[in-house]
């Protein structure tokens, strides 16, 4: 395969692998900072692994030349780590709100939903409108719940939580609109504004939950 030679998929393949390389590192510390809490570190590390796969195959798609069928065959699994994701995210979301009881509980179901995601869109081919409605809806959950949750002082890290999770849904928005693009050195379209403002958004959870997890073990 050939490396793309156009410079927006080439800035957008290049952040899409500093995004895998960031989300590795968070997954592997959150692990680390977490063994306090095994059970949450291994559901936040998860969501985070994924999207380091999701981000890999990314870093694939647009980065090489490649036939469509091929590609299309890229974003299968692509759209399945992105589907489990956000499943992981919202049971890291429950657990936060209602406990590990709860969260134990909506795991399957939220796979299940992560993978019924990966169907819809393979119905609904051609269209990112699908991951738009399925991601919004988590994340204005998360994002109402950290924000309730940093009002009450009931968890350490929660606006950190809350930071991260309004970051995230500004990136979603902005690769949404598919209107931004800048020059800064390199070409930049809404792919790669998305990746780069979604690091900024990694740190930030990562952080809420080292705070989080470090105030357990006190």
């Amino acid at each position: 395969m050939k490396f793309i030679d156009i410079p927006f998929e080439q800035t957008t393949a290049v952040t899409d692998a500093i995004l895998a390389v960031l989300a590795l590192a968070c997954s592997l510390y959150v692990l680390q900072v977490g063994r306090s809490d095994r059970w949450k570190a291994g559901v936040w590390a998860g969501a985070f692994g994924l999207l380091t796969v999701a981000a890999i195959l990314g870093t694939i798609a647009h980065g090489f030349q490649m036939s469509a069928a091929t590609k299309d065959l890229l974003w299968q699994p692509l759209n399945l780590a992105l589907g489990l994701t956000i499943a992981l995210f919202v049971v890291g979301v429950v657990y936060d709100w209602w406990g590990q009881a709860a969260a134990r509980r909506v795991l399957l179901p939220m796979l299940a939903v992560g993978v019924i995601f990966f169907v819809v869109t393979r119905i609904f081919t051609g269209t990112f409108l699908v991951f738009v409605i399925y991601q919004a809806i988590a994340m204005l959950f998360a994002l109402a719940v950290y924000t309730w949750l940093a009002a009450k002082q009931r968890l350490s890290g929660a606006w950190l939580m809350a930071a991260g999770v309004l970051v995230t849904i500004i990136a979603a928005a902005i690769q949404a609109s598919q209107a931004v693009s800048f020059t800064f050195i390199w070409q930049f379209d809404h792919n790669g504004t998305y990746h780069l403002i979604q690091m900024i958004g990694v740190i930030l959870l990562t952080l809420g939950l080292r705070a989080a997890f470090l105030a357990k073990k006190i």
